[in-house]
């Protein structure tokens, strides 16, 4: 069978946690393809939350076959941590349902350490990563020296080498550039053989698992991490994570040819949210910037899932909206946090930028000139109705059918879910 692509279309943090979580019901395979531990996907279940990180959102499904991508970078800490949190939960977790690419990058302690060391140096500059050793992995990623899950079903002193290797190199670095300590080379081989012994059953080649699963007619979903505007290549560069989570990201990521991605999901809120550093056009600092964030007292309010640092909010970008359907290719959309703009009397989409006296209707690629640019606002009204309870799209108030709309038409691809609250069942299908 083809396979279904969930994609973020912002700057992350657009609910596809639940979009995942929703299609997974149907699916017989869920493949995350890139990132790490710094993606946070929550899922509501009932009265329980679930905040997962590195697992993929199908997990929850006893049915559903979840797999960790050779695109990703895997703390083994925060992965067994993530899994004993769930199997203490009733949460399958065994290694015929979790399984952990051959090729996927591990992330050591010294990755950690050098994220925070780099991020403190810059000072006022400072990128806004999550320091989870994202960035430094995948460096060691490029610099080809990094230590991949293939070496943890080495004999044990071939693993140990390995990383004393890399324990003295990344020492150099950390005190001779930043002046931090060194780490103890035996205490980390000790910590990652103990890791290894237990994630070596996980681990596999998941671009043959998936091979198989396609020759079987298998449903396959890929599941991404954080959102298009991310993007190493095509976002809003420096203010960017480390890997792909575009299309590109999803062939690299998983070893799967085109030929077999039939559907492409981009998750978009309803309006538009940014952790960490980076200009964007359409953020609201004032009274309304707080009414869409929410207090922190609630799980769906805007504060990272991961980081727990509150979220900057502004009204939807229609640009970079149309800018990520362009470089995805996007075939439909889930909108999340319908619900939310119920708060608000009369809304607002930018269309288009201003930049120095010119519209435009792309974002530039120089980072200057995203902060220079303006937003060029339609007005839309509200509805200020409760709609958490409704679950057809034509109950919804008029406006709000008129948003998604004007949403649809600003993309010039359809609306295919709606999202209305955190739980499974708040959710318009169309």
């Amino acid at each position: 069978m083809a396979i279904t692509v969930i994609l973020g279309a912002q700057w992350g943090d657009e609910g596809k946690g639940k979009i995942t979580d929703m299609l997974a019901a149907e699916a017989d395979v869920v493949a995350r393809f890139a990132g790490g531990d710094n993606a946070g996907h929550t899922i509501t279940v009932g009265t329980e939350r679930f905040a997962l990180h590195l697992i993929p959102s199908g997990i929850l499904y006893p049915r559903v076959t979840c797999l960790l991508g050779a695109g990703m970078v895997v703390n083994p800490k925060k992965l067994l941590a993530e899994m004993e949190g769930l199997a203490a939960r009733g949460v399958d977790v065994s290694p015929h349902r979790l399984r952990l690419s051959d090729r996927a990058h591990l992330i050591l302690p010294y990755h950690l350490a050098l994220d925070g060391a780099a991020e403190a140096a810059r000072g006022g500059a400072a990128l806004g990563t999550t320091k989870r050793g994202i960035g430094p992995a995948y460096t060691d990623k490029a610099a080809r020296s990094g230590i991949r899950a293939c070496e943890m079903l080495q004999p044990p002193p071939v693993l140990a080498e390995r990383i004393r290797e890399q324990v003295a190199a990344k020492n150099e670095v950390l005190e001779k550039v930043y002046g931090q300590p060194p780490l103890v080379a035996a205490d980390v081989i000790e910590e990652y053989l103990g890791y290894a012994d237990r994630l070596r059953p996980h681990v596999t080649d998941v671009s043959a698992q998936l091979a198989a699963a396609i020759r079987s007619r298998k449903q396959i979903l890929a599941e991404g991490a954080q959102g298009a505007l991310l993007d190493l290549d095509h976002g809003t560069y420096p203010y960017v994570t480390s890997s792909q989570p575009t299309i590109g990201g999803v062939l690299l990521g998983l070893g799967v040819g085109p030929q077999y991605i039939e559907r492409v999901v981009g998750v978009v809120k309803a309006y538009q949210t940014r952790v960490g550093a980076g200009a964007m056009p359409t953020e609201l600092t004032g009274e309304l910037g707080q009414l869409l964030r929410g207090t922190g007292t609630q799980p769906w309010d805007e504060f990272g899932t991961t980081t727990g640092r509150p979220r900057r909010c502004g009204w939807l970008d229609g640009v970079a909206l149309r800018y990520a359907l362009r470089i995805n290719g996007l075939t439909e959309m889930a909108i999340t946090k319908l619900d939310i703009l119920s708060r608000v009397e009369t809304l607002q989409v930018c269309v288009a930028y201003d930049l120095d006296g010119e519209r435009i209707e792309t974002i530039p690629a120089h980072p200057a000139e995203l902060a220079r640019c303006r937003p060029v606002y339609e007005t839309l009204p509200g509805w200020k109705t409760d709609i958490s309870d409704l679950r057809s799209f034509e109950a919804l108030p008029r406006a709000a059918q008129d948003y998604v709309a004007f949403v649809e038409d600003l993309a010039g691809i359809p609306v295919a879910l709606i999202s209305v609250g955190p739980a499974r069942d708040q959710t318009i299908r169309r």
